[in-house]
């Protein structure tokens, strides 16, 4: 049967995957934002249901302090002996291990480990733990140039048990990152990436007959890359993780982008499923060793596509969809009586530090509509609230509500780096407003309405300025929401009574 990548769409980079029985576990890089790492269930690999987070706690992280693409680096998931284990990297700390029994409950509050390095990897092999990371090059104490080191250690502690030792050297494409090591049959293998994350990025594999190697690479490496595909319809493919269905089927989930603005993309990096064959006993890419929009596989079971969110706010309950930058302060976000409620922090949603008082969700597809409806009390000068695209402190789009020298606007602001500009100001009376935002493959375009009148046209913006290729090497991709803010302290408000985001047009 067919179906079509990406798996997972809107931002979701570096998938590691896990199979517990019939069931498939696959998480993601979420960055600066909280909640942090989300958790996917599938039981086909085609069709994910984001069930749950696994950082939910300030006190499991400190998010608080993380920059813009800082945070949570590359988580990998793995199952053993009844408990899921998450490693990845916080970028200002280290290396962590979270874990719990039910990948839907409360996961335990991150564990530091003795091994420094970035994208880490576990390995559950002969009743040990072992523990693999690129070693990062220059910033490592043991070697002057980049790899892969490997160390057995304790999962309850996170210390090292013995020596740390480099493994592998990688192929010399550079970048060597994001290794995940198996013990398939009488084989160790490693899969890790190469060549950046962006259009020249390569998966190569190694073996072993020895977990400690020495390996060897493999001759048909890279076993998967986009970077010579003319067709042009999926690029950056990389960071992979392997995984064997039930039936002895092999899958690899991955990185890769659907571009479109001068070869880039708003949408960041997204999660795709790849056929395996093995090839003289190696894992290779199907379909020409390159990631494809449109793929067969021998699943059985129908895709059922992108739905959209939607969300009116009847439960005090939040969906695992939406985001927070660094942290979900509720003396600022309440969610109740059938409303979400915004008050201005002490933070502006353009702020580099902070937790601004915003509440969004990730943009998954190029032609999408998203909508909310809202009362807002301005009390202030300054004081706003409104409808963003966001991608970065320096790349966003909104269209707002402001209260200035007494008198009530809607505006839209474009901002892109340093470049500032208000495209739309418009004296507005009281009264509830529908903010809604078109997205397609060149713009948005935005819209409002008062007290349930026609939809006023007020400006757009190109996508290509929210592309990630250009925005100041940012790692995410756009996500939008509802935010206030203020010029200084402030009793304003804001009343959100539905948002939808993300439904294909």
């Amino acid at each position: 049967m067919k179906y079509c990548n990406p798996v997972i769409r809107g931002f979701n980079p570096d998938p590691s995957v896990c199979r517990v029985g019939n069931d498939y576990y696959l998480v993601t890089s979420t960055f600066e934002y909280y909640p942090g790492i989300p958790i996917y269930h599938s039981t086909d690999l085609i069709n994910w249901e984001h069930i749950s987070n696994a950082v939910t706690r300030p006190s499991q992280l400190p998010l608080v302090e993380a920059e813009a693409s800082g945070g949570i680096w590359a988580p990998t998931i793995r199952f053993n002996d009844g408990m899921f284990y998450i490693t990845a990297t916080f970028s200002s700390r280290g290396n962590f291990i979270i874990s719990a029994s039910d990948p839907r409950g409360e996961w335990s509050d991150a564990i530091w480990t003795d091994m420094d390095g970035i994208d880490p990897s576990i390995i559950f092999d002969n009743g040990k733990m072992y523990y693999c990371a690129n070693d990062c090059g220059s910033r490592s104490k043991l070697y002057k140039t980049e790899g892969i080191s490997l160390a057995e250690m304790n999962p309850e502690t996170g210390k090292v048990i013995g020596e740390i030792k480099r493994i592998w050297d990688g192929t010399g494409e550079g970048w060597l990152e994001s290794p995940h090591i198996y013990h398939i049959d009488d084989w160790y293998y490693i899969l890790a990436a190469e060549g950046g994350t962006g259009i020249k990025h390569i998966e190569v594999a190694a073996r072993s007959h020895s977990i400690w190697g020495p390996y060897e690479a493999c001759p048909y490496n890279p076993i998967l890359t986009n970077r010579n595909d003319i067709t042009k319809q999926a690029a950056c493919a990389g960071h992979a993780d392997l995984v064997e269905t039930p039936d002895g089927g092999w899958y690899m989930t991955h990185l890769a982008t659907r571009p479109y603005v001068s070869g880039g993309t708003p949408l960041g990096r997204e999660t795709f499923l790849t056929p395996v064959t093995w090839c003289n006993g190696w894992p290779v890419a199907a379909e020409n060793k390159m990631a494809r929009i449109e793929n067969n596989a021998d699943i059985n079971a129908e895709q059922t596509g992108n739905a959209g969110f939607e969300c009116d706010f009847k439960t005090g309950e939040w969906e695992p969809q939406w985001l927070f930058v660094r942290d979900r302060d509720e003396k600022y976000i309440k969610r109740e009586n059938g409303l979400l409620t915004l008050y201005p922090s002490s933070a502006k949603i353009t702020d580099t530090r902070g937790v601004p008082s915003m509440a969004a969700v990730r943009q998954v597809d190029f032609v999408c509509e998203i909508e909310t409806e809202l009362d807002f009390i301005p009390c202030e000068n300054g004081d706003e609230a409104g409808a963003a695209v966001y991608l970065s402190p320096k790349n966003i789009y909104r269209i707002a509500k402001k209260r200035d020298n007494g008198v009530n606007y809607i505006i839209t602001e474009k901002r892109a780096g340093d470049f500032i500009q208000e495209i739309y100001r418009e004296e507005v009376t009281d009264g509830r407003i529908r903010f809604k935002i078109n997205a397609d493959k060149e713009k948005y375009k935005f819209f409002y309405s008062v007290n349930d009148g026609e939809f006023i046209y007020a400006g757009d913006a190109s996508a290509k300025f929210m592309t990630t290729d250009i925005a100041d090497r940012c790692f995410t991709g756009t996500v939008t929401g509802v935010y206030t803010q203020s010029e200084k302290s402030t009793s304003a408000k804001t009343l959100v009574y539905r948002y939808t985001a993300g439904i294909e047009g």
